[in-house]
């Protein structure tokens, strides 16, 4: 099982969540999404190509292969599950189900955008900005990201403050989002075009205290023009669900993968 953590988080976040799918049988792997926490953050380009889902999905499929493992289950929250679902898009082979958390495609996310969505997701338009947000961010990043020990735990806030402290990571970050508004939107728009689908069978999952139902009504709806084996429900959190409700969110995903392993 493949676990893809979300903005400004790094592979920490699934600290909580890890040990109980490990204790029901699965194999985990928890890695930085490239330009997060520990992992590499390459050079640019005008495109912001190299910060793109599609790069990033590319990451992780190698990292399959370099492990061993012929497919995985694929998790992520946030942007993590632009790269999940991107992982699955373009490499169906390697993803044998799918769960993304707190999302739809980036291309519905901007196909729908109006006022209410503007007013609450500013920041992916605010991140979009040539050299301004770093500039802000980096001003006072606690301030910025307002990091809590307490949801958090130690160990995982440790490794987030180091992480939005350091001016490469920042600006690694905030290219995700480049990416978002532009190639990003460009290959999810591609693939709706084309008639594209998920082949997987797939799991969303949205927090309860989070602005999804708000966005978009019941967020299956989205999904269904995506996916045709679909499931999906409510997890009683706020949006960091990995570390507010680890125990709800654990026993969705064994109930959604559990014919993949024997326990």
């Amino acid at each position: 099982m493949l676990l893809l953590h979300g903005h400004p988080r790094t592979a920490a976040t699934w600290h909580r969540v890890a040990p109980l799918l490990v204790d029901a049988g699965y194999t985990v792997i928890c890695p930085d999404l490239r330009g997060y926490g520990a992992s590499s953050k390459p050079p640019t380009t005008h495109d912001h190509a190299p910060y793109s889902k599609r790069a990033m999905a590319a990451d992780m499929s190698r990292l399959l292969g370099r492990l061993g493992h012929e497919d995985a289950a694929v998790v992520g929250h946030d942007r993590g599950s632009y790269v999940a679902f991107r992982m699955a898009m373009d490499t169906p082979h390697l993803v044998s189900r799918l769960a993304v958390l707190d999302s739809v495609p980036i291309g519905e996310a901007l196909a729908r955008c109006n006022a209410r969505f503007a007013a609450e997701w500013w920041h992916w338009f605010f991140f979009a900005q040539p050299e301004v947000p770093e500039r802000v961010i980096l001003a006072d990043p606690d301030a910025w990201y307002r990091g809590s020990i307490d949801q958090m735990g130690p160990e995982a806030y440790a490794e987030f403050h180091r992480a939005i402290h350091d001016p490469a990571t920042v600006g690694a970050m905030v290219e995700d989002y480049r990416a978002g508004l532009g190639v990003d939107r460009a290959h999810d728009d591609a693939d709706q075009a084309a008639g594209r689908r998920l082949t997987c069978p797939t799991l969303v999952l949205w927090s309860s205290r989070d602005d999804m139902e708000k966005l978009y009504g019941d967020p299956l709806t989205v999904w269904r023009t995506w996916a045709n084996d679909l499931s999906g429900g409510v997890i009683d959190s706020g949006h960091h669900m990995a570390e507010e409700a680890p125990g709800q969110l654990a026993e969705a995903l064994r109930g959604f993968l559990g014919p993949l392993v024997d326990a």
